[in-house]
């Protein structure tokens, strides 16, 4: 207290500072919940190349079909927790077994190096898989997610000698895409992303060196709670894609 005003103590100021904070948090997690349970919305979770490469092309025509239902794409580095996160539906890599969501299989996991077209006519000394050593090599490197490295595939075809430290390297595989088509060098092609972009002339392939790793992407959604309606109808949706595009 001074003489026209009362000001907190440095405990004061502490105590008020957490309390603060609780405070927020517990407002946040009163939107979350009310969010959740108003099941007014499906959120996907996905990395932001399957997002802008696979999810949206197709959901113009799910739109079309199903005008009712709110379904938000959220772009992740990470895998959520479905089970206390307000996420309906994820999208991961792996072998499809998590103890504690159920699964589908959207597509298997298929590598195959890419290029730009005129970066691809370039390389006129690439008649083995060796000599894509010599090439520039975009590589990715995502900070939490576990993804193949090219050593690994060239490893897959017998190649002892560690690909040059050098070339460009990026945290996002959508940005890895642009960087490609953009004509900065190699980049790993996932199949269900890319083959799409191949046929439309904006990538080159050699499919004929092809990694198949033995893992997939699969949608996935917990098992602990029960899928509402309007995510079901996603889920099947999805699913329905995911047999058209590998038929």
């Amino acid at each position: 207290r001074s003489h026209r005003k009362i000001t907190l103590t440095n405990a004061g100021a502490r105590l008020f500072a957490d309390v603060t904070r609780a405070f927020e948090q517990l407002s946040a997690s009163a939107t979350a919940i009310r969010q959740f349970t108003s099941n007014d919305h499906v959120t996907l979770s996905a990395s932001s190349a399957f997002n802008n490469y696979w999810m949206l092309p197709r959901v113009a025509s799910f739109q079309l079909g199903h005008p009712d239902i709110d379904l938000r794409l959220q772009s992740s580095d990470r895998e959520p927790d479905l089970n206390t996160e307000t996420i309906s539906l994820a999208v991961r890599l792996g072998t499809g077994h998590w103890p504690d969501c159920d699964c589908h299989l959207i597509a298997p996991e298929v590598i195959y190096p890419v290029a730009a077209p005129r970066v691809m006519a370039a390389a006129v000394r690439l008649r083995s898989v060796p000599n894509l050593l010599r090439q520039r090599l975009i590589h990715l490197e995502e900070p939490i997610r576990e993804r193949p490295s090219w050593a690994q595939w060239f490893a897959t075809f017998n190649v002892s000698e560690l690909p040059p430290r050098s070339g460009l390297r990026l945290n996002d595989y959508a940005l890895v895409l642009q960087a490609a088509m953009a004509g900065e060098g190699f980049a790993f092609g996932w199949h269900h992303l890319v083959d799409p972009l191949v046929s439309q002339g904006m990538l080159a392939a050699r499919s004929e060196w092809t990694w198949e790793t033995g893992k997939g992407f699969y949608l996935v959604w917990s098992k602990a709670r029960p899928l509402t309606a309007k995510a079901g109808i996603v889920r099947d949706w999805i699913i329905s894609q995911s047999r058209a595009a590998q038929s």
